[in-house]
């Protein structure tokens, strides 16, 4: 008697709190209701970018826009599904597919007396496709303020949020020389992996990143959203671009194993200077600073499982 005593109180208390809920969640023309589980899917365009040692602006070099390079910025697509519990936290799961470059050559205008110089007379340049899986929480402040502060507010039809979360992404940095895309991890164009150098560890080419950012939600209709988001990535390598720290000496590659056409490759994309001002342990990088890639995207969603009113 107990247990249908307690079935009954439960059943009645669910009843109450989805009958609450639904009467929160009425949208533009009461056509349509959500549960506080709301289900999304969608798909995602827009533009990637990257910092890394390779081009830049004037000056010594400066964190996230002074040295951006908004020409070297690349289309890149994605999807997601995604969970938000009563339209104010929310995690997802995505998948973005874009592209990174950056050349020392957009430095070419800078006069010889700036510091940039010494980045275009290195003459470096780099591309590299970028495939990333991410787990991605959601906080949206409107609808915290709306769901457990004011619950008589009407919910608006947009919403500013706040993302984190961890990434799992592949790269693999090639350089352009004389028409041809040359993979430049197997080169150990810094010495990774070589003995004369054991602090240079080689890189691996897949990778955990940590991505931040903002976005803006709005509600096109009651199962259609939009989205517009930025989203930074924070890398735990300085090797996005293969630039990081000094010259070496070209003897070095075949005495540790990088012969032949590889060996000719390493030797010519190791140094590449249009004036020679460095040599062996001379700066190539700068590796006080990890790399970091970044995308600014439009997303469109599906909420799936809405419910109609009528």
């Amino acid at each position: 008697m107990k247990k249908l005593s307690f079935l009954f109180c439960f059943i009645t208390g669910l009843l109450f709190f989805s009958n609450k809920a639904i009467s929160q969640y009425y949208f533009i023309d009461d056509s349509y209701f959500y549960s506080p589980h709301v289900f999304e899917a969608g798909a995602s365009l827009g533009a990637m970018n990257c910092l890394t040692d390779i081009g830049g602006n004037k000056g010594i070099g400066a964190n996230f826009t002074k040295d951006l390079n908004i020409g070297k910025s690349s289309f890149c697509l994605g999807g997601f599904v995604s969970y938000t519990y009563k339209s104010a936290i929310g995690a997802r799961i995505e998948a973005a597919f874009g592209k990174v470059m950056a050349d020392d050559q957009v430095l070419k205008s800078v006069p010889i007396t700036d510091m940039a110089s010494t980045r275009y007379n290195r003459n470096l340049n780099f591309q590299s496709s970028i495939s990333e899986y991410s787990l991605v929480a959601e906080v949206h402040p409107l609808f915290i303020l709306v769901n457990w502060v004011n619950r008589d507010q009407t919910p608006p039809r947009y919403s500013p949020y706040l993302l984190g979360g961890i990434g799992y992404y592949s790269f693999n940095p090639q350089a352009s020389y004389q028409g041809r895309l040359i993979n430049l991890q197997p080169l150990r164009t810094e010495g990774q992996g070589f003995k004369e150098y054991p602090d240079r560890q080689v890189y691996q080419l897949k990778q955990t990143n940590v991505p931040l950012g903002f976005g803006l939600k709005y509600e096109i209709s009651p199962i259609v959203k939009l989205r517009g988001e930025f989203i930074y990535r924070i890398l735990s390598t300085d090797y996005l671009d293969d630039v990081s720290k000094t010259y070496i000496d070209p003897e070095l590659f075949e005495k540790n194993g990088i012969t032949g056409v590889d060996r000719d490759n390493a030797i010519i994309l190791n140094n590449r200077q249009i004036r020679p001002l460095s040599g062996p342990g001379g700066r190539r990088g700068l590796p006080t600073n990890n790399d970091a890639f970044f995308s600014a995207n439009l997303k469109v969603s599906i909420v799936l499982g809405a419910q109609s009113a009528n």
